[in-house]
């Protein structure tokens, strides 16, 4: 009687309160599934949720919304956070990449609310382009709320759709991906440690991705592992503790690669469609901004009426409404982009007289140059010339100079510096770049693109090589840039 009363009070509701189960394994190569077991359950994601908060942020950075360098401002909502955290405070500014960082290894929850709050005014605006993206990407049961996976109620995902969002953070940013298999990172207040370095250490070819843990969801986790030419992810929802959930995934990626075949078509997965912040209520408070979000996934009924009430916190100027043409005399348009052109040759002839010193121009003398002799005089056939002596200000200028033999085929490559919101801005930063880094865009062409969010300042006709000199030079100057291959 007595043992049946206990497994009444005890056992049953441990197993009631246990997170229900689900996984799933997937050749991250074909996108093909390896195993899949209540993958299309809706359940609790926890801090699986930031894979997603993330790419968002990769996205914003690779268009040129915001750059790693920004630096953000937290919240008090964000300091508010819940552990794990990384300890902000109210009011403080930190860079992105730090958050980024923190985001990603340590899993705080007041780095992830900053980095929403910071690419689109609130982290209900955020969670709406989450979704969004999520939708495009094919993950059709998943619903954010929030931007860091603290359990709120309809912020829900499967193994399923979790294990496609790992795949596009591996094939659409490789250049990030190694964030999530760093051990420990600097985050600018102080250094983190991953929060799976056990499975990273322990298990051969491991590298990512993101673990999570609420008392709603257990333990959950998306990892990937790579052996060869072949790289398996596996998801688990509702492990018991970390210990069990590890053990758990590493038979599974055991079973992926057991299961997946050693020569596979690479099948990278479709992009989504990026559209910003464009459609997104980036004021007002988070209350107001969730007011107008899907309820249940779903969008309200048609002819309904949702009256929303914004505090004012900042002054926009209004867009252009679509399809008109605004007019300007020709002559305003012409002292315009004249005086753009004085701005921008004035700023890069600054940048380059503050690289030298005022005390090694004054005791540089003036170099005059020789005149053209009148004749030309050749050498004898067996006479060897001695290597003329360059001049000290034309050795300076050749040892700028980096130039490479292009392998790349031909000069169908280029650079894309950042989207703006006219063509004229966007024309002018291409003129002060070209003007300030001669020695890699000389005989580049300044290209604008008009985009349905801005206009896309880019450089054309260059060979890969000199491509990714250029971006890797701009780069160390705090200039947002990425390359563009051959369409």
């Amino acid at each position: 009687m007595c043992i049946a009363l206990i497994w009444l009070c005890v056992v049953i509701p441990l197993s009631v309160a246990a997170a229900p189960y689900a996984a799933m394994v997937m050749d991250a190569r074909s996108g093909k599934v390896l195993h899949s077991e209540n993958a299309n359950t809706r359940l609790h994601p926890a801090s699986l949720t930031k894979m997603m908060t993330l790419y968002v942020t990769f996205e914003a950075v690779q268009n040129g919304e915001i750059s790693m360098d920004t630096m953000v401002t937290v919240s008090r909502k964000a300091a508010s956070e819940p552990p794990s955290k990384l300890g902000l405070r109210a009011g403080q500014k930190i860079k992105l990449r730090y958050l980024v960082r923190a985001a990603a290894v340590k899993s705080a929850n007041d780095a992830a609310t900053a980095i929403g709050e910071a690419i689109s005014g609130s982290e209900a605006a955020f969670a709406l382009r989450m979704n969004r993206t999520a939708k495009s990407m094919g993950m059709t049961r998943t619903t954010f709320k929030n931007a860091h996976g603290l359990t709120e109620e309809g912020h829900l995902s499967t193994a399923r759709d979790m294990t496609i969002l790992g795949r596009h953070v591996i094939y659409d940013f490789p250049m990030y991906y190694n964030l999530f298999s760093r051990k420990t990172a600097d985050a600018g207040v102080r250094s983190v440690s991953h929060t799976n370095s056990r499975l990273l250490s322990s298990y051969k070819g491991a590298d990512g991705i993101k673990t999570g843990y609420t008392r709603a969801a257990g333990f959950n986790l998306t990892a990937s592992a790579e052996r060869g030419r072949e790289r398996v992810i596996a998801t688990v929802f509702g492990g018991r503790s970390t210990t069990t959930r590890n053990a758990r995934v590493a038979e599974l990626l055991d079973l992926g690669f057991n299961r997946a075949p050693t020569h596979v078509a690479l099948n990278l997965p479709r992009k989504p469609q990026y559209r910003g912040n464009q459609g997104l209520v980036t004021g007002g408070s988070d209350a107001a901004v969730a007011s107008l979000a899907p309820v249940g996934g779903e969008r309200p009924a048609a002819g309904k009426t949702i009256a929303v009430k914004l505090d004012v916190t900042r002054s926009l100027r209004p867009r252009a409404r679509p399809g008109a043409t605004i007019r300007m005399p020709e002559a305003t348009i012409v002292a315009a982009v004249k005086e753009g052109v004085a701005d921008a040759v004035a700023e890069a002839t600054a940048a380059k007289i503050a690289k030298a010193s005022l005390a090694d121009i004054a005791e540089t003398p003036a170099v005059r140059p020789e005149p053209r002799p009148a004749e030309v005089v050749l050498a004898s056939a067996g006479a060897i010339a001695a290597p003329p002596v360059p001049d000290p200000v034309i050795r300076e200028q050749v040892q700028e100079i980096i130039t490479r033999v292009s392998t790349s085929g031909g000069r169908h490559w280029g650079i894309n510096i950042g989207r703006y919101g006219s063509h004229f801005a966007a024309e002018k930063v291409l003129l002060k770049t070209a003007l300030t880094e001669m020695s890699t865009l000389d005989g580049a062409l300044r290209k604008v693109v008009r985009r349905s969010s801005g206009f896309d300042a880019n450089f054309m006709g260059l060979s890969r090589e000199t491509a990714d000199l250029a971006c890797r030079r701009l780069q160390a100057r705090n200039i947002s840039c990425f390359m563009i291959g051959p369409s």
